[in-house]
């Protein structure tokens, strides 16, 4: 799964870069969707694969810090971009004739910019808090270092850790969906006056591999969300987890690639020129 993830985010990200004709909005925004995927789950797979290897589950303090820290920040920016990615749409499908001058390259710059910002100030506010906290064990009942499960181990009172969770998640989370729902809610209204059935089609198309991803993350992310903190994460809760950071940063290079006739064309220049080749043994 890593190695897929890896090869899939890589190789967009590099036909993007290397393929002038995709430096639109729509394409420098799925190049950081594939940026974010790959560090999202190399914060987390590489450990598990080795604790795996190892038949025991061990992570350093720091370890664990830099963990909720990387892992909170690439989820946060993924959906914010989500709703850069939405609004971006609304733009193409609402407005088409403005979309040149509202989607400029410094706007896309500065969505982009904001989202990271924004994520990784509210990681480090998340980490700090919960890292100011008690541990009573040392054990976590998890694969990785979240907020959650580490509070569940305190001893000291989570009232403010479990306040700040739940702010975060509103105006992170629940800002970007309602940014998403917005943004579709036009397109939809948008795209059902449009008198040819092929219109409509080619419509949709462009938002079918965007709302794809954004319908498997927020599901899962809301599945282990949107519930009491008491208790200990059951079974289901922990395979929600491993579906949105390793299962997921998987699936979406594929969804794109094999939804986009456009990546896919470049792709295939690309490897016959063998810039992606040449460019892969610099690399390495």
């Amino acid at each position: 799964m890593y190695l897929v993830t890896f090869v899939g985010n890589v190789g967009i990200y590099l036909v993007i870069h290397f393929s002038p004709n995709l430096h639109t909005p729509m394409y420098i925004f799925l190049s950081h969707l594939s940026f974010i995927d790959l560090c999202y789950a190399s914060s987390i797979i590489p450990n598990t694969i080795n604790n795996l290897l190892r038949q025991k589950g061990y992570i350093s303090g720091f370890g664990c810090a830099m963990q909720l820290f990387m892992f909170s920040s690439f989820g946060s920016t993924e959906c914010l971009l989500f709703g850069v990615m939405a609004y971006d749409r609304y733009v193409a499908i609402c407005n088409p004739l403005h979309y040149g001058t509202i989607m400029t390259i410094k706007t896309c710059t500065i969505l982009v910019v904001a989202s990271y910002f924004t994520a990784v100030i509210q990681a480090a506010i998340q980490t700090g808090f919960t890292f100011s906290l008690i541990f009573c064990d040392a054990t976590i009942n998890h694969f990785i270092c979240d907020a959650l499960p580490l509070i569940r181990l305190s001893c000291s009172s989570t009232v403010l850790n479990e306040l700040l969770i739940s702010i975060c998640a509103a105006l992170i989370g629940g800002g970007s969906l309602l940014i998403i729902l917005i943004s579709y809610i036009f397109i939809v209204t948008t795209v059902v006056k449009i008198p040819s059935s092929q219109g409509k089609k080619k419509a949709f198309s462009t938002c079918a591999s965007h709302l794809l991803c954004v319908t498997l993350f927020y599901g899962t992310v809301l599945f282990n969300y949107i519930h009491p903190s008491s208790g200990i994460l059951s079974r289901h809760e922990i395979v929600a987890s491993v579906l949105y950071t390793m299962v997921i940063p998987m699936l979406n290079p594929i969804i794109y690639s094999l939804r986009n006739k456009e990546v896919r064309r470049n792709m295939q220049q690309l490897l016959r020129q063998r810039n992606i080749v040449d460019l892969w043994l610099i690399t390495f």
